[in-house]
């Protein structure tokens, strides 16, 4: 299997078994293939081409799964957009891309995206389908006519080298970059990954990862295709909801961040549901203290507990835990590199540094992506020439290979399993009008990790207060890039060339 349209065909194979559960909708296998062709031909239909972008702005569901395995069935390049995205933000990734599709929830908490992103100059953008309203059935509907032939000729035609997705991560520059991956080296990362993890057909996957990350399109619903295990798509992380859900759905498999299985650990109401089903756990993204790991071990009835380590711009992993890795192992390292992959540390002259020496992270294999999309200059200072990528994260790596990551040198930080970017919420925080300079730190917090705090100075002929500031941000940007604090400042600390110190900041907050 080198294309997705392969990896969809090869799970037709397993009939009449369950593959898709939402709510008290079903599908077998069989079914599913036939869902994902309805779309593949109603795209071919409404005159998609090979190679162009389909954005899915939408929460998990089967609609999602659908929408984007059809498109990729017949050559096209899916965009998955961060649902809490406001809409300038969704625009901006909808018109970088050149997306020409675009599928939204209409409703979904409360919020219409069709109009969130009507505003804004999309000139590519010629559909746009609900796919909790009329338009989801006028689109499948759409391509009856076309025949099977065709379908067989575009899926035949899709190439192991072609683009399946560009995923948009936000970077120092304050402006998202679409990630792109292709086809072979996404599949062939994540059936290593579910090899590693031990994913089988037996496997009941409640997929709470949302999918347009990584974690939940590539390591959730593509895992489950590639080895044949039950997908059950969460649209929102409900701790009742899980504890529900596992107890009468008999989840085997729960990855998603430490965030999760603390609210689970801690949930008052957890010994009222029948949890042993429960046995595989895959986390990362953030700090994983080791008394979760016992606790999970200990209190619930897992017994595949992994951490790995990852950018988009590696196809999600670089490093990975295996199974018989003791619990300090799992908690104080991200593993070791999975196969075919080399990972270093580096210092600053790209010079590999002794082992139990901190330095930054690089890694070169099949996994490292082609570069960012239309953006040569942002590759080549990602990509050296040698084919390394500079991940930005310092670590550490042992006389084992397992690596641990000890800082961030993008001054990243990471809300409850979400990569938060201060340049970009910099950038965001200057349009509010009382706000002259500002600079943005991760501090610690006890529920999602880590949460964004505002260092502010304000402008002279302006007032403005700490909660004024965050509500206007919420009108504008995604919550967890939302500060939680905010410290005014009659100036920011800077080195001789005029750079914010933030390791100051840092310390301030301590």
């Amino acid at each position: 299997m080198l294309t997705i349209p392969q990896v969809v065909r090869a799970a037709a194979e397993s009939g009449d078994r369950e593959a898709l559960v939402d709510g008290d909708r079903r599908w077998t296998f069989s079914e599913l293939v036939r869902e994902i062709e309805r779309c593949a031909r109603s795209f071919v239909a409404l005159g998609l081409r090979p190679h162009d972008r389909v954005a899915v702005w939408a929460p998990n569901s089967p609609e999602w799964m659908f929408a984007a395995l059809g498109a990729q069935m017949v050559g096209g390049v899916l965009v998955p957009i961060n649902t809490r995205f406001k809409g300038a933000e969704a625009a901006y990734v909808i018109e970088r891309s050149g997306a020409s599709f675009l599928f939204v929830a209409n409703g979904f908490l409360g919020i219409d995206y069709a109009s969130e992103v009507s505003e804004h100059p999309m000139p590519t953008l010629r559909h746009v389908v609900d796919i909790a309203g009329s338009s989801w059935i006028d689109f499948v509907d759409a391509g009856l006519h076309v025949p099977t032939t065709t379908l067989a000729e575009r899926e035949a035609a899709v190439r192991p080298e072609d683009l399946c997705d560009i995923i948009f991560t936000s970077g120092t520059t304050g402006r998202p970059k679409g990630v792109m991956s292709r086809h072979d080296q996404t599949i062939r990362v994540f059936l290593e990954w579910s090899e590693i993890v031990g994913l089988g057909d037996e496997d009941r996957y409640l997929i709470v990862n949302p999918f347009f990350h990584t974690f939940g399109y590539k390591a959730g619903f593509l895992a489950c295709l590639l080895r044949g295990a039950t997908m059950l798509p969460l649209a929102v992380f409900d701790v009742p909801t899980v504890l529900h859900m596992v107890n009468t759905e008999r989840i085997t498999a729960l990855p998603g961040p430490p965030t999760l299985y603390l609210s689970i650990l801690n949930h008052p109401e957890r010994d009222s549901f029948d949890l042993s089903s429960l046995r595989l756990a895959v986390t990362g993204a953030a700090a994983v203290p080791v008394e979760m790991i016992r606790r999970m071990r200990e209190e619930l009835s897992f017994r595949v507990i992994l951490t790995a380590y990852g950018l988009t711009e590696s196809t999600g992993t670089i490093t990975m835990c295996r199974v018989d890795d003791d619990p300090e192992t799992i908690s104080s390292t991200s593993g070791r590199a999975i196969t075919d992959v080399e990972v270093r540390v580096v210092d600053e002259n790209n010079i590999e540094v002794p082992r139990g020496t901190a330095g930054e992270i690089v890694c070169r294999g099949y996994n490292v992506m082609p570069g960012y999309f239309a953006d040569p200059a942002a590759t080549a200072d990602t990509i050296d020439e040698n084919g390394w990528l500079h991940t930005g994260d310092i670590g550490i790596m042992n006389e084992r290979g397992y690596l641990a990551i000890t800082d961030r040198l993008k001054d990243m930080f990471i809300v409850g399993g979400f990569n938060a970017y201060p340049a970009e919420i910099e950038n965001a925080l200057l349009g509010h009008p009382g706000v002259a300079q500002v600079a943005v730190v991760g501090r610690p917090d006890e529920r999602m990790g880590e949460v964004g705090h505002a260092f502010v100075v304000r402008r002279a002929d302006r007032s403005c207060d700490a909660d004024e500031i965050i509500e206007w941000s919420r009108a504008r940007m995604a919550n967890y890039k939302v500060p939680r604090g905010i410290t005014f400042v009659d100036a920011l600390p800077l080195n001789a060339s005029g750079k914010v110190l933030k390791f100051e900041l840092r310390e301030r907050l301590k």
